[in-house]
């Protein structure tokens, strides 16, 4: 399928771009799309419009302060912007918790002036970064701090790049979701940060099922598409973990609607894993391409195959990577339903909204722009119901 980016672009007005956070975390907007028919609401709602028979999946990864500003003795200033762990391991929470030393593959600011093999040093906490590579970045420390720790003493929330200003003190917690837990992403699950403890709360009371998987989001969720052939965009590398818990909860679900495109990304990416066990090939990582070179199985084979694997091998979570790329000839297996913000665009966002409810995508953007919606991290929300 030859898919012209063009055919994703909408007009977004600067105004519109959401700089700050709303008031209140359920104070947002909320657009209920369901089967074709739109309708306005409050975020706060959202618990009045989920089918009793749901399995809400949310998104549990936890920002990193991931942007650190160091100076050379010329003065010179270096960015540097964590985006993912090499050594001593290659999963987040182990690499946070280390002690002495850690490396990172890396965006480095002003590289130009940062030679390989040179280094530089924050003599307050006796932290030493020295570029090992191109894009790597070795850190080591003599305190009995955990490289956890260092960040929070040095490094800054790394907002999106369309959020134009500096961090500010309400950032640190408006840009996490209220059920934060694993420590890794670069950028936020944002369809989250709308969610509260009482609407939670009230979402259970109500008997809606509820689930958290781990996607550690990364900065090439904001790459933007530059290939004349979307299929051809380079998709990124993100890490996830599963537990034996989520998948028996989707073998009992009714309907599954993912919380954000981090969560979609990881189920559908959970499904192909079962798919590809199943056909012989024994490797937690979804290429961009496996959605469509594999031959599609029932979902309950594929869910299957992943308890049994956990099961075999006696373990509650399985750790995998994914870099699936959800486009418009997409045949969804895992999800019914989708809560996400507005996306830039031409983006790898817009496409994954586009292939889920089809056409429709510009009449529910249309809409959104009709009625003074926010767009983006910090903006407005949609459930979208195919």
């Amino acid at each position: 399928m030859n898919l012209k980016l063009d055919d994703f672009i909408y007009d977004l007005p600067e105004d519109r771009i959401a700089k700050h956070p709303a008031k209140e975390r359920a104070g947002s907007k909320l657009l209920f799309y369901n089967q074709g028919k739109i309708s306005h609401h409050e975020f706060k709602q959202i618990d009045n419009l989920i089918l009793d028979d749901s399995l809400l999946v949310f998104n549990d990864t936890k920002v990193i302060p991931a942007r650190i500003i160091m100076h050379k003795d010329s003065g010179a200033r270096i960015e540097i912007f964590l985006l993912e762990p090499i050594k001593p391991s290659t999963v987040h929470e182990e690499v946070m918790n280390a002690k002495t030393t850690c490396t990172w593959k890396c965006m480095i600011g002003n590289a130009k002036k940062w030679k390989l093999d040179t280094s530089l040093k924050i003599v307050d906490l006796d932290l030493t970064a020295k570029r090992v590579g191109q894009d790597e970045v070795m850190f080591s420390w003599e305190s009995e701090l955990t490289f956890s720790d260092l960040l929070t003493e040095i490094g800054k929330i790394p907002l999106p790049p369309y959020i134009d200003r500096e961090v500010e003190h309400e950032d640190e917690e408006r840009y996490q979701t209220v059920y934060s837990k694993m420590k890794g992403a670069v950028a936020a699950p944002t369809a989250g940060l709308h969610f509260t403890n009482e609407i939670i709360g009230s979402l259970k009371e109500r008997g809606i099922k509820t689930d958290y998987l781990t996607l550690h989001v990364s900065a090439g969720t904001f790459q933007p598409i530059k290939s004349e052939n979307i299929s051809d965009h380079p998709m990124h590398n993100e890490q996830i973990w599963v537990s034996k818990q989520n998948v028996e909860s989707l073998l009992n679900a009714n309907k599954v609607i993912a919380v954000g495109t981090t969560s979609m990304r990881t189920l559908e990416s959970l499904y192909w894993y079962g798919t590809k066990l199943l056909s012989g090939i024994d490797n937690f990582f979804v290429d961009k391409s496996d959605p469509y070179t594999l031959n599609a199985i029932k979902r309950e084979d594929a869910l299957h195959a992943v308890l049994e694997k956990m099961e075999k091998t006696g373990v509650e979570k399985l750790g995998g990577h994914t870099e699936i790329f959800i486009y418009p000839g997409y045949e969804f297996q895992i999800c019914d339903g989708l809560i996400t913000n507005y996306h830039l665009p031409g983006s790898t966002l817009i496409l994954l909204v586009a292939s889920f409810i089809g056409e429709d995508w510009r009449k529910v953007y249309e809409s959104a722009l009709g009625n003074n919606y926010r767009f983006l991290s910090y903006g407005d929300s949609s459930l979208l119901i195919r």
